[in-house]
């Protein structure tokens, strides 16, 4: 590894300052930095840490909705568009799905695969909402979901579990798309399954004691709770697109609007 200088920001504009010196690099959690130095691929001059930085922890929506992607370049612009029209048809979420009919996948690492098909099956018996790519991180929502899951417990990855099923358990509506997926070609995931498993595994199950022991005091105050006999259920789809999204999706008008409850309203 290369010797270089190391220095701890203390604000959004500190770290923009120091950014300034000659082959300065940012490092922060998720990223492949570390590793390419280790390997002297890189020589940065000066790392500085954004990690106590208050002002990046969370999510702030300035606009209508926000599409999460991965930086990784492993999601597909395109089907950003597909989202784009779930939202305007007039669901709250549009989720993506790497695993059902008209889904594209290039190069799913065979071991990573078997335990993302292990913990999402977990999840969908756990949640009965339908849904079988949860743990995906590419999903976009409404302004006033990301509002009504607050406060966010997650401070890695995990986040992007607790988005959807927050979503789903406080009773917003959530259309299904197929979506294409190709592996990273340089850099390292830095998402390690024995250190990251216990943080799913704890938002999982805190999502799901807020379901079934709540009583409905998170949900939206316009829908109702479900009925005894489905309570088990987080949700259902509002909606399934059964077609590939390339290269723009057409989505059809719904029969109904989406219900307010998460029931099917409509199929695409």
């Amino acid at each position: 590894m290369y010797d270089f200088a190391y220095s701890r920001a203390t604000s959004v504009a500190d770290a923009a300052q120091k950014l300034k010196q000659e082959d300065a690099k940012l490092v922060a959690g998720g990223m492949t930095l570390l590793p390419t130095i280790k390997l002297r691929l890189n020589k940065p001059s000066t790392l500085i840490d954004l990690m106590d930085l208050k002002d990046l922890v969370g999510i702030s929506v300035t606009g209508d909705a926000v599409t999460i992607v991965m930086a990784d370049g492993s999601d597909d612009p395109e089907d950003v568009v597909a989202y784009q029209r779930l939202l305007a048809a007039g669901y709250d979420c549009a989720f993506g799905s790497r695993f059902m009919t008209g889904s594209r996948v290039s190069n799913y690492p065979r071991f990573k695969f078997v335990v993302n098909r292990l913990v999402n099956l977990g999840i969908r018996l756990l949640f009965g909402h339908g849904y079988n790519d949860t743990t995906n991180a590419f999903k976009a929502y409404r302004r006033e979901v990301i509002e009504n899951v607050q406060p966010l417990l997650s401070h890695h990855f995990n986040l992007t579990v607790e988005l959807p099923l927050k979503a789903v358990v406080r009773g917003h509506s959530y259309a299904i798309t197929p979506i294409s997926w190709r592996n990273r070609k340089t850099g390292l995931s830095q998402l390690h399954l024995q250190e990251m498993g216990s943080r799913y595994a704890f938002i999982i199950l805190s999502v799901f004691l807020e379901h079934h022991l709540s009583r409905g005091d998170y949900r939206r105050p316009d829908v109702a709770a479900p009925t005894s006999r489905s309570h088990w259920r987080a949700g259902r789809p509002a909606a399934h697109v059964i077609e590939p999204p390339q290269p723009l999706m057409s989505v059809a008008r719904p029969v109904s609007p989406p219900a307010a409850s998460g029931t099917p309203s409509a199929s695409v």
